[in-house]
């Protein structure tokens, strides 16, 4: 499946492996074409702009043609859409790419970015703002649907038109556009969801200023007053300046003051607890939308993890490693319990590695996944989960930036979380049903490993140290005893439901 996204100034072809409720894209080509540029004063596509996205869009054709892509979506959005011309336009890629375009409402856009934003952050509740090249897509969402909706003409390309680029004349047009929606005061202290590449890229500049150390866009957040004040610094910085920023493209670099004035804009009008950036918008959400309601309620990180770690080597269970692992859980969080289920689904995805680098390995890709459905702490956590249960380092520069994200509570957890696991690997090799012949008993002063009589081979040194290690997380003595009879496994534990993030 695919979708092709028209913009006001860019197109872009994503080719995704399908169109589950995880999506994992294949491919991702994007061409500035500029079609919006200049609609505001002729009321027409831009000729270059056009004739450039005709001839991307004939290799688009070739490259899903090639590809055996039997689905593609193709969406047109403002300029297309309020071009004199644009009826034209979309018959001429017909005639010339075979795509049938759909021209798609404001409305319509807006509800398919705010589909996009929950499909990556079910628990979202604020304000989804969509900023393209020709206009901001601004929506109530809470609930996991969408309520309060508007589509303003301020995208850069036609702001830079109606203001001639001058800053001053900028800010009182966007202003005036967000004084008609009375109801973007019901942001304050909430959260404000920030979506479009340009907005992508003033994250990028954020996390070089603030020196943050985790460059992962999805899910990146910044609290308002630091958002405002680099915001401010963006709008006044000269445009030389802003093409040397190595965070921005040569492309954006024009662009970047106008987006940043009118997400200044957007935030001082209710100032909301945080700003956070989401990768996922209308091309997402256009999958989303296709979905029946149950499978939108299926969690996005169970899903994508279960693609991407696969089955494990042996008879692997994600809730045997779990069950075994409950009574050192109990005094997680519902975020904790949820991640610690990742980790677990993660916990076999280096063993083809090198074992010297395992750790090293484990703990990179879990940092960097591609996936949503996971906030940077939650990267931190499975991160440092890993690492400790490869038996890598849990203190010095190695993990650093794993705590830093995570926290030192989420961190605590995490370090039990892998070591949990690590001892898991030693008792069972990977073939976790051996796990239930087992149980941990935590006591006031001892963290117990109690083995059943059937495993008595399975005891040793090797098992001592890992009880000792994960027993030491608990501010308790490890010991390791064998029963004649497997202990009574304690009740399985099902799915935490998705509002547990």
């Amino acid at each position: 499946m695919a979708v092709i996204d028209i913009g006001s100034n860019s197109i872009r072809l994503v080719a995704y492996q399908d169109g589950g409720r995880a999506p994992l894209p294949l491919f991702n080509e994007k061409v500035m074409c500029g079609l919006g540029r200049g609609l505001a004063a002729t009321g027409l596509l831009d000729p270059e702009g056009v004739r450039l996205a005709l001839d991307n869009l004939v290799r688009f054709r070739g490259l899903v043609d090639a590809m055996g892509i039997g689905t593609v979506h193709v969406l047109a959005t403002a300029a297309v859409r309020d071009a004199a011309n644009g009826a034209d336009f979309a018959r001429a890629v017909q005639e010339r790419a075979h795509f049938t375009i759909r021209i798609i409402s404001g409305e319509e856009e807006a509800r398919l970015s705010a589909w996009g934003v929950l499909s990556g952050i079910p628990e979202a509740d604020g304000l989804v703002g969509d900023l393209g090249g020709g206009s901001l897509e601004l929506v109530d969402i809470r609930g996991g649907g969408a309520g309060d909706h508007a589509t303003l003409p301020l995208g850069p390309l036609r702001l830079a038109d109606l203001s001639g680029g001058d800053l001053r004349e900028t800010r009182r047009i966007v202003r005036a556009e967000l004084a008609r929606l009375p109801w973007i005061r019901n942001l304050r202290d909430r959260e404000f969801y920030a979506v479009g590449g340009s907005w992508r890229s003033l994250a990028r500049v954020m996390m070089d200023r603030l020196d943050y150390p985790l460059h992962v866009i999805h899910h990146y957040s910044v609290n308002t007053h630091d958002a405002l004040r680099l915001l401010e610094a963006m709008i006044r910085l000269p445009r030389d300046k802003v093409r040397r920023l190595p965070a921005v493209s040569r492309r954006r670099a024009d662009s970047l003051p106008l987006a940043a004035l009118t997400l200044f804009e957007v935030l001082r009008q209710a100032p909301p607890s945080r700003l956070v950036f989401s990768a996922n918008g209308l091309r997402e959400g256009c999958l989303y939308d296709q979905l029946p309601p149950s499978e939108r309620r299926s969690d996005p990180l169970e899903m994508a993890l279960a693609a991407i770690a696969g089955g494990g080597r042996f008879q692997f269970s994600v809730e045997q490693l779990k069950q075994f692992l409950k009574p050192v859980l109990e005094d997680f969080s519902a975020q904790a319990l949820r991640l610690t289920r990742a980790a677990c689904q993660l916990s076999d995805i280096a063993w083809v590695e090198h074992p010297d680098y395992r750790a090293r390995h484990a703990y990179e890709r879990a940092l960097h996944l591609p996936v949503t459905g996971i906030d940077h702490p939650g990267r931190g956590f499975l991160a440092l989960a890993l690492c400790a249960r490869y038996g890598g380092p849990l203190e010095g520069p190695e993990v650093a930036v794993a705590r830093r994200v995570a926290g030192d509570e989420l961190s605590r957890q995490a370090v039990r979380v892998g070591l949990g696991l690590r001892l898991a690997f030693t008792l069972s090799g990977g073939a976790t049903s051996v796990l239930t012949d087992s149980a941990l008993v935590v006591e006031p002063d001892t963290l117990r490993l109690s083995i059943g009589s059937s495993g008595v081979m399975l005891a040793g040194d090797a098992l001592d140290r890992r009880v000792d290690a994960l027993a030491k997380t608990m501010d308790r003595q490890g010991q390791v005893m064998v029963v004649e009879r497997a202990p009574s496994a304690p009740p399985a534990i099902p799915a935490e439901p998705l509002s547990g993030t």
